[in-house]
């Protein structure tokens, strides 16, 4: 079942929401990684105009939603993502649920998940097996911290793909054409997907980032092949490594 929003214009192909989380709790200097902390009161109020954003492109597009959110089950997402599923079902009387998946998440660190930056090049230098990380180490699509379950950011972006063909098939492998499906999660693993689905170009990614709850559309245009066709995506301030 999808949810038919707006009217108008001929129904368009399958549609991807890349919706990155709202700002949450966090501690400095921790790569965001797996934190477990709550969206903050200004986290909740830009899903809200996330919500907002996503109701307008629908419209403007005459696309249906799909009635499940995915959504990473990190809580600052999978909060932002109920928010989105309140309001979109506000708007159309519909039910839209949340389901959750470990294969949304962002890039795993492994052991060293949730250690500050700095704790981290300590443990690296501390073992005799391993170089200490170059200083570019987190914004680096393919360094991975050579650490029992770490991931690449390429990796990550990778796993994110993987998750969006495998739902979109399940879904709609019948062919049907006009479907907004949401997908909330974290910046750094939607830019790398997004590259690997051909909608951004690889060379881009390290300047880029994504705004909190607006969301990023994508539009399948063949079976392995997308195109960014909405949305903005955030441009880096020269010199900023990005968190999440």
């Amino acid at each position: 079942m999808v949810l038919l929003i707006g009217l108008g214009s001929a129904l368009t192909d399958i549609v991807a929401a890349f919706v990155r989380h709202g700002e949450f709790a966090r501690r400095a200097d921790v790569p965001s990684a797996h934190l477990p902390y709550p969206l903050t009161a200004e986290g909740e109020a830009q899903a809200e105009a996330g919500v907002r954003e996503l109701l307008a492109f629908a419209t403007s597009r005459n696309l249906r939603i799909a009635p499940v959110i995915d959504s990473s089950n990190l809580l600052r997402a999978w909060q932002t993502a109920g928010i989105f599923s309140a309001g979109v079902q506000k708007h159309t009387g519909e039910k839209i649920s949340v389901v959750g998946f470990d294969d949304l998440a962002e890039r795993c660190l492994g052991s060293a998940a949730n250690l500050t930056l700095n704790e981290i090049d300590a443990v690296m230098a501390d073992d005799p097996r391993f170089d200490v990380p170059p200083k570019n180490w987190k914004s680096s699509s393919d360094y991975r911290l050579p650490l029992l379950g770490a991931e690449s950011l390429a990796d990550a972006g990778r796993r994110v793909v993987r998750h969006v063909y495998a739902r979109v098939s399940e879904a709609f492998g019948d062919g049907a054409g006009g479907i907004l499906k949401i997908f909330v999660g974290h910046g750094a693993a939607f830019r790398h997907a997004a590259a690997d689905m051909g909608a951004l170009d690889r060379d881009d990614i390290a300047g880029l980032s994504m705004f909190h709850c607006r969301p990023v559309f994508l539009e399948r245009t063949s079976e392995t092949q997308w195109h960014h066709v909405g949305g903005e995506w955030k441009v880096r301030p020269s010199g900023d490594v990005a968190m999440d």
